[in-house]
């Protein structure tokens, strides 16, 4: 920080366990990323390059590199592993990332059905070779999963190999863990806190209501994902009290009149 102010929580530090921020690349080309790094690099712990992107962007191999010099884990979109396993080509997708250079793959099942043993086992193999992050929950809006089975899949998942598990929301915050008008879906939200460790959870949020939110309610170090790279910055003063939504978070009682 600039100045030393009090009364600032306590930010893990990289790298992190938890309090883990994930930014959504969505095509970023090599001058953005340098800029993304620039600005905000110390926040961010992943950047993925969402859904299937990384098949059209140029330089890709070399703005992998510019994240992973600076400290960041670049991994491909979970809709990318989909894209190859329902053509079959599964090895194909491991070959992929290795040529790549990651170290970090998404499993995820959000466009296409997947039985989720079938998952665990994909899963299973891919941390032989990588850390693996899963996702859950569906892209659409009309499908409703039970919230004990969100919480099986959770623990099937983390029990398989998966080092953290996201909670699916996608990047409009209309699905899975939110509403459709953007509110939390504050009843599968708490099931799930109740019975899947917090730490091991990577909450997507991709609007500034839905990050503050989750902060009030799980504190400064929750895991926060699908960020806009110009909004990392923001979402870092929302996790110290920095900005309106948070003001009070981190201050004692006798300040709040003030």
């Amino acid at each position: 920080m600039n100045y030393n102010l009090t009364f600032i929580p306590a930010r893990t530090e990289k790298p992190r366990e938890y309090g883990l921020t994930m930014v959504m690349d969505k095509g970023l080309s090599l001058n953005e990323a340098q800029n993304l790094i620039e600005s905000s690099g110390d926040y961010v712990d992943f950047v993925k390059l969402g859904f299937g992107t990384s098949l059209i962007t140029k330089n890709l191999k070399e703005k992998i590199k510019l994240y992973q010099d600076a400290g960041l884990r670049p991994y491909l979109g979970g809709t990318l592993f989909e894209i190859f396993v329902i053509r079959g080509l599964f090895d194909g997708f491991v070959k992929f990332v290795e040529e790549l250079g990651l170290d970090l793959v998404e499993v995820s099942d959000g466009s296409m059905e997947l039985d989720n043993s079938v998952k665990c086992d994909y899963i299973s193999e891919l941390a032989k070779r990588f850390t693996v992050i899963s996702e859950v929950g569906s892209k659409r809006a009309d499908v409703h999963i039970p919230d004990e089975e969100w919480i099986n899949m959770m623990k099937n998942e983390l029990e398989a190999g998966s080092w953290k598990v996201i909670a699916e929301a996608r990047e409009s915050g209309t699905v899975g863990i939110y509403n459709k008008d953007h509110s939390a879906n504050t009843k599968l939200i708490d099931d799930i806190v109740r019975q899947v460790k917090v730490e091991n959870v990577i909450w997507e949020a991709p609007i500034k209501s839905q990050q503050a939110w989750f902060i009030k309610t799980l504190g400064a170090n929750v895991n926060l994902g699908n960020i806009a790279p110009n909004e990392v910055i923001a979402l870092e003063t929302l996790r110290l009290g920095l900005r309106g939504d948070t003001f009070f978070q981190f201050l004692p009682e006798n300040m709040s009149q003030k």
